[in-house]
């Protein structure tokens, strides 16, 4: 493994090189970790995102039926509630035992957990949008499993992903919040993984600039559940595009936009295994 400071500097991502123990062994610490957060109690649970994936996502897909979508850690669903009417049926991989349900916002949803090393036991080409929405950080061997997102889509198939692309701090420390290991995706590392995967960019926006939830902390839905809130982020991420770092060294640092949002899609020519 390489030297903790060579992955801070986000040229390497941590934890993607790790062996199949210490994959196990993150994976394990990471099964119950959104749920011990909070997200477990479906009563009280309050989905987050809303405005930002209308946003930044979903009313830049073409307006077609989606016959079958997975959701790669998507707990209850709710983040299809924007296009549920489009959605035929649903696959939501999740390892947590706290999210389980037959159906979401009226669509048909199998649950399925992955395998500690990753590999789903889904078929090549099976879904014509598949969401990963702030869930690969969580995971080891990220290039890995973005690897079987991509095998299980079909040809043509849309992907929306969304990832932080700062270290989230200094993740050998616990941290305020957040579960034991997860760190943020360098956004350079995952281009190119996106890039080795034969994925095409369809758009590539920020998002998640730091005062914006400071200037909407009144907002009762959540800050990213505001369509104006939302906009207002976008706006402050693109004015400091030019600042985006990994693991910020100084004040001025930390005023960078802290997310990805990608929407990609698989190229129609099949590439080979």
């Amino acid at each position: 493994m390489k030297n903790t400071n060579s992955y801070l500097e986000g040229h390497i991502l941590y934890g993607d090189d790790f062996d199949a123990l210490q994959v196990a062994g993150w994976c394990e610490d990471e099964r119950e970790g959104y749920a011990s957060l909070g997200a477990a109690d479906a009563e009280a649970y309050n989905y987050q995102y809303h405005a930002m994936n209308i946003f930044h996502g979903y009313r830049h897909l073409p307006a077609i039926q989606f016959d079958q979508v997975l959701g790669f850690g998507s707990a209850y669903g709710h983040e299809f509630l924007p296009i549920a009417a489009r959605v035929g049926a649903l696959t939501i991989v999740d390892p947590s035992d706290a999210f389980t349900t037959s159906e979401v916002y009226g669509i048909p949803v199998t649950y399925l957990k992955p395998t500690l090393d990753g590999a789903l036991h889904l078929p090549d080409g099976a879904f014509d949008l598949t969401t990963c929405l702030g869930v690969l950080h969580h995971i080891p061997n990220v290039s890995f499993v973005l690897g079987e997102l991509v095998r299980t889509m079909r040809p043509g198939g849309y992907m929306l992903l969304r990832e932080p692309i700062v270290s989230m701090g200094d993740w050998r420390k616990p941290r305020k919040g957040l579960t034991k290991h997860e760190r943020g995706i360098p956004r350079g590392v995952l281009l190119d993984m996106v890039s080795t995967l034969g994925l095409e960019v369809v758009r590539e926006s920020l998002c998640g600039f730091p005062l914006t939830t400071r200037l909407f902390r009144s907002c009762v839905s959540g800050t990213y559940n505001s369509a104006i809130a939302t906009r207002i982020d976008a706006m402050l991420c693109a004015l400091f595009a030019w600042n985006v770092n990994y693991h910020p060294r100084s004040t001025l640092q930390r005023l960078r936009p802290t997310s990805v949002f990608l929407i990609l899609r698989k190229s129609l020519a099949q590439p080979a295994d």
